[in-house]
């Protein structure tokens, strides 16, 4: 996305799903420089979150709506649609972990199958709504370890009840497109990304977090659980700008509205292990004076089924969009650590996460 296009959303009314967690977190940061009318629906952050870092302060000098909510309490959600009354709507709300979808299987069903059909349902009741997107994950499809990079057109069915109850929200999405949102006239999108990696991320079991924590923490090995598995990995801001592109060109072009897969390049789809080390070299490159280099073991893998391989094939997105993605593997992880790097210093991470942004919109011009 250009700076041009981007200037799409100066002062247009946005609803944000989800806009405390990590990639809501980026959006809001987003949306913010673009000069975005911006309301926020979202659970409350974590004490040690992104938002309250880096957003929070943003919410309250008024220059962000932030609503405290659940997307499970279908008559709070309509309330804040009716009184808001957005032109578009982007819905990352979600329990987003494999591993808590294990313990908490049911808590994952509500929030991430009638949390989308809440949502669906309050677009469709609020004919301010111009063009909206659902935002699901690469772990959607059928996984038979082919080997293969997954295309929009395979079957939906994940294995592990996060994965499968993303799929599910995809069926949601699509019922609602053949049953109220093409009679209405309204273009609604599902985007299904990669891994993404960035500063501020601090979920648990996540691979880069947990190397962050070990970092920041003095430890000098890093314990990693699956270092074959392949995984793609990309920038949080290659989807996130991929995701306001597409809300973008549905509303002016309706027919763009479909499924797409966000993705890095085949050579950015890397193992777990591989993305280890070379955030290791980032970190080791621009560690301080004094500071101990980092190492990683692999400590195998207790826990519940997770898939070995899994990349998506991004020809699609390419093909309707032109869309290609900007930063590597490398860059991404450099970023990260200068992030980190920031934070580690008690410096502004806000100011951080807009230089970030507007590197990105010019290697995206480039």
């Amino acid at each position: 996305m250009t700076r041009e296009e981007l200037t799409f959303f100066k002062d247009k009314k946005i609803l944000v799903t989800g806009h405390t967690g990590f990639k809501g977190s980026w959006l809001a940061r987003i949306l913010l420089y673009a000069g975005a009318d911006v309301t926020g629906y979202s659970l409350i952050p974590e004490e040690e979150s992104l938002y309250r870092l880096a957003v929070e302060a943003d919410a309250s000098a008024g220059k962000l709506r932030s609503i405290t909510g659940d997307v499970r309490d279908f008559d709070h959600l309509l309330r804040v649609f009716q009184e808001v009354q957005p032109e578009l709507v982007l819905h990352l709300a979600a329990q987003p972990i494999v591993r808590t979808s294990y313990e908490q299987p049911r808590y994952t069903y509500e929030t991430n199958v009638m949390g989308t059909v809440n949502l669906c349902e309050a677009v469709r009741l609020t004919p301010s709504v111009r063009s909206f997107l659902n935002v699901t994950t690469d772990k959607v499809y059928k996984n038979e370890e082919r080997g293969e990079a997954f295309r929009e057109d395979e079957p939906l069915d994940g294995y592990d009840p996060y994965s499968n109850s993303k799929s599910c929200s995809e069926l949601v999405t699509h019922s609602y497109v053949n049953s109220f949102f093409r009679e209405m006239h309204l273009p609604a999108s599902t985007a299904r990304a990669g891994n993404v990696i960035g500063g501020g991320d601090f979920a648990r079991d996540r691979i880069i977090p947990d190397c962050v924590r070990t970092a920041l923490s003095g430890e000098k090995t890093i314990a990693v659980r699956n270092p074959y598995s392949i995984r793609p990995f990309q920038h949080v801001l290659e989807p996130l700008f991929m995701y306001l592109t597409i809300l973008r060109a549905q509303l002016l072009d309706p027919s763009m509205a479909g499924a797409y897969n966000i993705g890095p390049e085949d050579s950015d789809c890397v193992t777990t292990g591989d993305l280890v080390t070379r955030f290791l070299n980032a970190w080791n490159q621009a560690r301080r004076e004094g500071e101990q280099e980092l190492t990683w073991e692999n400590v195998g893998n207790n826990g519940p089924h997770e898939a070995t391989f899994l990349k998506l094939d991004c020809s699609l997105a390419r093909r309707c969009f032109g869309w290609k993605p900007v930063w590597n593997i490398d860059r991404a992880l450099r970023e990260t650590v200068a992030w980190t790097g920031v934070y580690a210093a008690g410096g502004d991470v806000a100011a951080e996460m807009e230089r970030e942004i507007e590197a990105f919109l010019h290697d995206s011009e480039r």
